[in-house]
């Protein structure tokens, strides 16, 4: 039976409790293995297993998320992984209300939750027929990412691993981004003052180490790794599904079709609505075009408006001018 997002995170905090290394353990481990910050390649077919290389070849390497929602299994391990690696404080002082419309209890993600299992329920009218979607969302790290263009102070910028991270010191928490990310993955952190999102775990990539949320995925169903890996291992298993007959299963995100594609990219089995994911998400700049056009003309309508209300005006006083004559003359 599926748990409630309280006790699944519950369930996920034992799990992450037995992964408490996932500090301390995985930095020995990176030690031990002669492993240090830049000296280190990832290899998507290992979860932990690491391979020497030079800094130059990882830093010219995308690297990212592959989401199978089709495996995910609601348990809440990322959220919490994510939760205990960044340090990210618990929502209402930890006095968390209960959501009474889902399992989700998390919701939504903002400046305090990076990580977000959304739970959609998909049952008919008498319960007969149904079915669970459920997807680990994060932030896409959009390969032309509308956050970073509409950034004031430059706080917000792109990684060597061709990831997009906010830096907290740098934000003057003006909220723009928060308005130009067509998925709703920023929010204000309550406790620094400034927007905050999903780094793609930059500290432990910098130190050859995977991130949080997909070493604590149980099912695999977050993978980590080379983008042009990740998409390869994609497609093998979207054709497989279709094999299965599961002719539904879809890559969203992958290609370019949108945003440049998607470092965070999912295989889905539903449209991207039911999943809350836009259609067609698109940069600030799409709107320039068409908002200054409606700009010029709300201009020129209004200039008008002017120029007939002038004109108005000087008519009546001409009238009222010659109405004072004709009553001086009388």
């Amino acid at each position: 039976m599926m748990m409630s997002g309280a006790a699944g995170q519950r369930g996920s905090g034992a799990k992450a409790a037995g992964q408490q290394g996932v500090v301390a353990a995985d930095t020995a481990t990176s030690v031990q293995q002669g492993l240090t910050p830049g000296s280190a390649v990832w290899d998507s077919s290992s979860r932990v297993q690491l391979k020497p290389a030079s800094a130059a070849t990882l830093a010219q390497e995308p690297m990212g998320f592959y989401t199978d929602t089709t495996v995910c299994i609601g348990c809440k391990a990322c959220e919490v992984a994510c939760k205990e690696w960044n340090q990210l404080p618990a929502s209402g002082g930890g006095k968390h209300e209960m959501s009474g419309d889902s399992y989700d209890n998390t919701r939504q993600l903002d400046g305090i939750h990076w990580r977000h299992v959304k739970f959609v329920e998909q049952f008919s009218e008498d319960r007969v027929d149904g079915r669970w979607l459920m997807m680990s969302d994060v932030c896409k790290h959009c390969v032309n990412a509308p956050c970073l263009e509409v950034c004031p102070t430059g706080a917000i910028i792109r990684t060597e691993f061709d990831t997009v991270v906010i830096q907290s010191d740098t934000c003057n928490g003006c909220r723009a981004c928060i308005g130009a990310c067509p998925f709703g993955v920023i929010g204000i952190n309550d406790v620094s003052n400034v927007a905050q999102k999903c780094t793609l775990c930059y500290d432990r990539l910098q130190a050859g180490m995977e991130p949080a949320c997909s070493q604590a995925c149980p099912t695999e169903s977050i993978r980590f790794g080379p983008i042009r890996e990740l998409k390869q291992k994609a497609q093998e298993r979207v054709e497989q599904l279709h094999g299965l007959g599961e002719k539904r299963a879809y890559l969203y995100g992958a290609d370019d079709k949108f945003l440049g594609g998607l470092n965070s990219f999912y295989l889905l089995v539903d449209q991207p609505e039911v999943y809350g994911l836009p259609v067609s998400p698109k940069m600030p700049t799409r709107n320039l075009i068409p908002s200054s056009l409606f700009s010029s003309a709300g201009a020129v309508v209004l200039a008008l408006l002017g120029l007939v209300g002038l004109r108005k005006r000087r008519m009546d006083s001409s009238v009222s001018s010659e109405q004072a004559e004709d009553h001086g003359h009388v």
